[in-house]
């Protein structure tokens, strides 16, 4: 029998130093490395992710929000911290903490200007961010000069970096579109430096752009996703391994004869003899309906158990009819082996939104080995 009893995210912190190193192999060694671990790490665990990234000697975290980076602070983690999506509400806290802020907008700026006079602070560190294509986030090449004369007459605010991010660097149908990308980052950033009077970090490169696009490095790359061995929508690179592995166990098997029905509205009706296992995980964990009606699966002993039905807030239910297998024994939804990314896609879906969406309520389990 299995030795354990109950679903557990694991993360693996072995795999996630053999993908930093790995995606450190491919820069050039001034180049510095930023690891985006917001929404909890992707879904994992935030914090012993940050420390272990720390040890492996990152230069800079990202997260979404400001309350991600505090969770992060107030972990210990020294390392810079830039803030993707900051709001002016919470641009005290954002200082009090030390948390760097991506500055996106006249608006933003503005309000980060004045959040800055009104803490008494002095070079503080900023980023500024350029929308090359996106079309999310970002100032434009003709903000330049409105952006340099607000840094040059209140005289609070340094910028760190300058960046922006690509759209379609994981699709190789894209390359046109992401080069053109590409080069009216370099012109923005020549610019801006020039008139700014000196050069901040560059950084537009995201996991496959890393890959991909290796004269575009600048001085800093960014990957969050690609540090968990998962690829993007279109591309999964073999040498990355999934850090994350969610499994679950067996609570109980049932027999349907012929005519008989299965969970909530009766959704799956046995045509033949039909064995079914149930497993303690529902959508309030982060398996939503979506996966139901044969649209995700699990493996038990190696082999595909298709989600039968609908998928019930705290369980869910399996084919298995042609598994042989007991109460009691493992169900993997995905592992070193099988990423999540197969899992999401067999669903039509992408595994961020998978990986995400694991509710707090799962136990999240550390491990170190390979």
């Amino acid at each position: 029998m299995s030795n354990f009893k109950e679903t557990v995210l694991e993360i693996n912190l072995a795999h996630l130093s053999h993908n930093f190193k790995y995606l450190k192999s491919k820069l050039h060694p001034e180049v510095k490395f930023l690891s985006v671990v917001k929404a909890s790490g992707y879904g994992s665990d935030v914090v012993p992710l940050a420390k272990h990234l720390e040890k492996l000697g990152t230069d800079y975290f990202a997260v979404a929000y400001v309350s991600e980076g505090i969770v992060l602070r107030n972990a210990g983690i020294t390392t810079p911290i830039l803030v993707l999506h900051p709001q002016p509400v919470n641009f005290a806290a954002c200082i009090e903490y030390r948390l760097e802020p991506n500055i996106y907008s006249k608006r933003i700026l503005e309000c980060f200007t004045e959040a800055a006079h009104s803490h008494n602070v002095q070079e503080y560190p900023i980023h500024i961010k350029f929308n090359t294509g996106l079309n999310r986030l970002g100032f434009i090449a003709d903000d330049i000069a409105y952006i340099v004369q607000q840094l040059n007459t209140h005289k609070v605010l340094s910028v760190q970096s300058i960046l922006s991010h690509l759209a379609a660097s994981e699709d190789h149908k894209e390359r046109d579109f992401t080069r053109q990308q590409i080069e009216v980052f370099k012109k923005i950033t020549a610019t801006f430096s020039a008139t700014l009077g000196y050069t901040p970090i560059v950084h537009q490169c995201n996991t496959s752009g890393i890959l991909n696009y290796p004269d575009a490095h600048f001085s800093m790359v960014r990957s969050g996703i690609g540090l968990y061995g998962y690829g993007n929508d279109t591309t999964y690179d073999v040498n990355l391994k999934p850090v994350a592995t969610l499994k679950s166990v067996i609570s109980q098997i049932h027999e349907l004869a012929p005519g008989e029905t299965l969970g909530y509205n009766r959704a799956f009706k046995a045509t033949k003899k039909t064995i079914t296992a149930t497993i303690p995980i529902g959508h309030a964990d982060g398996i939503s309906r979506q996966y139901g009606m044969r649209k995700g699966f699990v493996l038990v002993h190696g082999k595909r158990a298709y989600i039968t039905g609908n998928v019930c807030m705290d369980m869910l239910m399996i084919d298995i009819t042609d598994i042989p297998c007991k109460e009691g024994d493992e169900v993997i939804f995905f592992d070193a082996h099988t990423g999540a990314n197969n899992m999401a896609e067999h669903a039509g879906t992408i595994s961020y939104e998978l990986l995400t969406a694991i509710a707090p309520r799962v136990k999240r389990k550390v491990i170190d080995e390979i």
